[in-house]
């Protein structure tokens, strides 16, 4: 424990540095400065990691909210991409940041929220939050977790991390392959409930929001969206634009300060890109009568880039094909809100810590690509061949809907 806490105070330490010249950890830390929690007769504790985390368990936050719509629900993140953009969430009546792991923060957090329950989505394992509600007789519960043989829990050296897992009241788990690992290391209150992921994208494809501007722009061609893409994703993927003139492209990049998105325009031919700003400013100068522009009514407009956050789960519903960015960093994003649309999904090639990446593989309605010729190569076939692509879109929705039903189980085991 005591290496835990020096690593903590270090963690601390170095993000206060970091903040000197990075927006996210300037974020992080005002966030957590001279924090003032409400005090609460008894709650119900969410925490997510991020905004990710979020999305994810929010099937189980709004299942909670509508069950009990007399509880004070109190929502917690760890880091500001989730807490700055859904910080006046209204399935929540309190939203924080997570306060510092340490034994002094746990207790003074959790008197003055006073959980009832506590729910953490997938990841994140904080010893003195996990260990202050185990004294307390709080059950805390683990959604969507997933586990692989390479994290420490499962190492020689790991006890300490183990020591965290025995913390929880229940895991509940997105595949058989985590319960077996946990069963190794002693921990059996565990059930495979699948992921709560489904669950949301599956709500949000039913329901999807109509988008005016981008049934305007797509105006009947066929539309490839390119989803949180990085840089890496973005040098290759700009190239098909003009070896598919008949298709339109939406890029939604991963971040979006003015740079970046003026980088992405510039690799993108020059005279038919536009981004969302100017083309809902334009269409509001057409609906006023200020002026009449001459790229929007004369649809020469191939290529729109997103510079907003929170559109493209919806953007997805306007799509043909669909390619999901971050597989030439650390890691893709999130394939299921393309999936639900039944969209065949391209992602580079570190998808190996996702089991729906590896999962639409294995049935050939995902794709992993590795370079500029790659992603050629299986959109040709996507485009050129009909069947293939027909089939496809018929597994990929199959595939999604096979796999919903998580938050339903996970419910009748917390509420009962």
């Amino acid at each position: 424990m005591l290496l835990y806490n020096i690593g903590i105070k270090l963690y601390s330490l170095f993000i206060r540095f970091a903040a000197l010249f990075n927006n996210k950890a300037k974020l992080w830390v005002a966030g957590r400065k001279n924090p003032v929690f409400v005090r609460i007769e008894s709650s119900i504790w969410f925490h997510f990691a991020s905004l990710g985390e979020f999305e994810q368990g929010r099937p189980i936050l709004e299942a909670m909210r509508n069950l009990h719509p007399k509880k004070k629900i109190v929502v917690t993140f760890f880091s500001p991409s989730g807490y700055e953009i859904r910080k006046n969430t209204s399935l929540a009546d309190y939203v924080y940041y997570l306060p510092l792991d340490t034994a002094r923060n746990a207790r003074r957090f959790i008197d003055a929220i006073n959980p009832e329950i506590v729910i953490f989505t997938k990841y994140e394992y904080w010893f003195h939050f996990f260990n202050e509600a185990n004294k307390r007789n709080i059950p805390l519960y683990i959604v969507s977790g997933i586990f692989r043989p390479t994290q420490v829990f499962f190492k020689w050296y790991g006890g300490f991390n183990r020591r965290i897992l025995s913390l929880v009241s229940h895991f509940f788990l997105q595949d058989e392959a985590s319960t077996q690992l946990l069963k190794g290391i002693g921990i059996t209150n565990t059930s495979v409930s699948g992921d709560t992921r489904f669950d949301r994208v599956w709500a949000n494809a039913q329901n999807p929001k109509v988008l005016p501007l981008i049934q305007q722009f797509k105006n009947g061609h066929k539309l490839f969206i390119a989803g949180s893409t990085w840089p890496q994703d973005e040098n290759i993927l700009t190239k098909l634009v003009s070896q598919y003139p008949d298709w339109k492209f939406i890029f939604a990049p991963h971040e979006i300060p003015e740079e970046k998105i003026n980088n992405l325009i510039e690799l993108l031919p020059q005279g038919n890109a536009i981004t969302f700003s100017q083309l809902r400013t334009e269409a509001e100068g057409l609906k006023s009568g200020d002026f009449i522009n001459q790229s929007l009514t004369s649809n020469n407009l191939q290529s729109l880039v997103i510079d907003n956050i929170g559109m493209l789960s919806s953007l997805y519903a306007y799509a043909d094909v669909a390619y999901i960015g971050g597989g030439f960093g650390v890691g893709i994003h999130n394939t299921l809100e393309a999936a639900a649309f039944g969209l065949p999904v391209i992602f580079g090639p570190n998808y190996q810590k996702f089991n729906e990446a590896k999962e639409l593989i294995a049935i050939n309605a995902g794709f992993s690509i590795s370079n500029e010729t790659e992603l050629k190569d299986i959109v040709d076939t996507l485009v050129n061949d009909e069947a293939f692509y027909n089939i496809t879109r018929k597994k990929v929705f199959n595939y999604v809907k096979e796999n919903v039903g998580a938050t339903e189980m996970i419910m009748k085991y917390i509420d009962k």
